[in-house]
């Protein structure tokens, strides 16, 4: 008589949650941490998402009825402990395949965001550990976005880092993340001569007219202080090594 086969229970053959799960939790914490609130409104996940409101809110009942967010009407929701676990899976994958693919097959800062987001669903973990283990368990990805552990927490990192609207003319700086990484921001910076590590000096930051010139590389750039928003910089600057 054949006896059935029984495979060894490992973590990766748990069930994926599905695409769209996953996208939620990370849009959710993705903008916590960048508004310092703990509630997401629907608005906010239509927007980062390209969904209806009422696509959101369907969505949001069901994520809530798995444990994995606390929704309330008018107000949105926040992450539970497993949403923000799992939201914080789907960030580290995401951010390590973008620091692999400019490493190993050399693609441009500009062209990575995108491949990520498709292939962030498909990988296991046990893929991402062997990534980060080749790659030397980097912290920071190449736009500068801290890359979570596999625990599920950000390595802090030494210095400050503020967006370069708020420096003042004679700052000297560096540039150590790009919050926008649409990809003609991303062309337009590097067409700019401008990278992660950039150093330089705020030549003038003129609030009236809403432009920001800065030495940067040994080259001037004067960008609109909207995009220099997006430009975060270190301010006391350090040695990297």
């Amino acid at each position: 008589m054949q006896t059935e086969r029984t495979e060894p229970a490992t973590a990766a053959s748990d069930p994926m949650p599905s695409l769209t799960v996953e996208n939620y939790l990370k849009a959710a914490l993705q903008t916590s941490i960048r508004t310092g609130r703990e509630w997401v409104g629907t608005g906010e996940f239509a927007e980062a998402l390209g969904v209806l409101p009422g696509t959101v809110t369907s969505m949001l009942k069901t994520l809530d009825e798995s444990h994995l967010v606390e929704y309330q009407p008018y107000k949105g929701a926040r992450l539970r402990e497993a949403g923000r676990k799992l939201a914080m899976r789907v960030l580290r994958r995401h951010r390590l395949i973008e620091l692999f693919l400019v490493r190993t097959l050399g693609l441009s800062w500009d062209q990575v965001h995108e491949e990520a987001e498709h292939m962030e669903h498909a990988v296991s973990d046990f893929l991402i550990d062997r990534m980060d283990e080749y790659l030397g368990r980097p912290s920071r990805d190449p736009h500068g976005d801290p890359i979570p552990t596999a625990e599920g927490e950000f390595r802090t990192r030494s210095g400050t880092a503020k967006p370069l609207s708020e420096c003042e003319s004679g700052t000297a700086m560096r540039l150590v993340r790009v919050t926008n990484q649409e990809s003609d921001f991303l062309r337009y910076l590097s067409d700019a001569g401008l990278e992660i590590g950039s150093t330089g000096t705020v030549l003038e930051n003129n609030a009236a007219a809403g432009v920001v010139t800065t030495d940067l590389n040994g080259r001037t750039v004067s960008i609109s202080r909207s995009a220099a928003e997006a430009l975060w910089v270190e301010t006391e600057m350090r040695d990297e090594g």
